[in-house]
C-alpha cells in the first residue's frame, strides 16, 4: 500500500495517514470483490468521481490494516455497528464482526485519511483547515471553556490564530465523540477538549491527542480509558 503510511502512536492508539487522491478512472472496479454492499452502494452515491475514489481509496486501505492485523484477507473483514449509545438504535460506532479487542475508527477530508486501531473505543478526525468564515459557525457551538480561550485570543489581538484554534478544538471534539459512538448527535458545548495547543482536555478520563498532519489539515485522536 505505497500511498498509506503508519505515524507515530498516541497514547494506545495506532495511527495510519492515507493519501487518496488517484486519477479516478484508476479506480474504476478496484472495490469490487474487497467493499461489502454498503460501502459499494455509498460509493456508488457520490456524486463525483473524485469523492468516489478517495471515498474507495480509504476504504481499502482500511480493510488492507485491519486484514493484516487479523490474519485475513481485506475483503473477508465484515463490519457491524454496535447500538448507539444515546438512543440503543443500530447506528453507533462500526466494528469488526466478533472481534471485541479491536477498534479502529476511519476519518477522511481532502485529499487525506487517518485510520486508527486500538484496544479500547477510538475515535479518529482529520479536516481541511477551516476558514476563517467556517471558523466563526463552529466557535458558537463549541465549551463555554472554550469559547473563553478563543475570546482571549481575540483579545491578544490573534486573528491568524482563530480559526487555528477552532479546528484543533474541532478535530478534537469530533474524535472524542467518534469513540463515544454518538457522533454529532451529542451537543458540541457539552464537553471540554480545548482550544490551545499542546493541552488538550480528557473528558470522563479519555486520552485526547493531536495528531501530525500535513500543512492545511488538522487531525486527532481519542482513547477510552482502560
Amino acid at each position: 500500500m505505497d500511498d498509506v503510511r503508519e505515524l507515530a502512536p498516541q497514547d494506545r492508539a495506532r495511527l495510519w495517514l492515507v493519501r487518496t487522491d488517484r486519477r479516478p478512472e484508476d479506480d474504476d472496479g478496484r472495490g469490487a470483490g474487497v467493499l461489502d454492499e454498503g460501502e459499494l452502494r455509498r460509493a456508488a452515491g457520490f456524486r463525483f468521481a473524485r469523492h468516489r475514489a478517495r471515498y474507495v481509496a480509504a476504504h481499502l486501505a482500511l480493510r488492507g490494516i485491519l486484514g493484516e492485523r487479523l490474519g485475513c484477507a481485506p475483503g473477508d473483514v465484515r463490519f457491524v455497528r454496535e447500538p448507539c449509545p444515546e438512543c440503543d438504535g443500530p447506528h453507533g460506532r462500526p466494528a469488526v464482526a466478533d472481534t471485541p479487542d479491536l477498534h479502529f475508527s476511519l476519518s477522511h477530508s481532502g485529499d487525506l485519511a487517518l485510520i486508527a486501531l486500538a484496544p479500547a473505543p477510538v475515535g479518529a478526525d482529520i479536516e481541511e483547515l477551516p476558514t476563517a468564515e467556517v471558523a466563526r459557525d463552529l466557535a458558537v457551538v463549541l465549551h463555554p471553556r472554550e469559547r473563553a480561550e478563543l475570546n482571549g485570543l481575540d483579545a491578544l489581538d490573534a486573528p491568524s490564530e482563530h480559526h487555528v484554534a477552532v479546528g484543533r478544538a474541532w478535530v478534537r471534539k469530533e474524535a472524542y465523540l467518534k469513540g463515544l459512538g454518538t457522533g454529532l448527535a451529542r451537543a458540541a458545548d457539552l464537553d471540554y477538549v480545548g482550544t490551545l495547543p499542546d493541552a488538550p482536555g480528557a473528558p470522563d478520563g479519555w486520552a485526547v491527542r493531536d495528531v501530525p498532519v500535513p500543512d492545511g489539515y488538522l487531525a486527532a485522536v481519542a482513547v477510552a480509558p482502560g
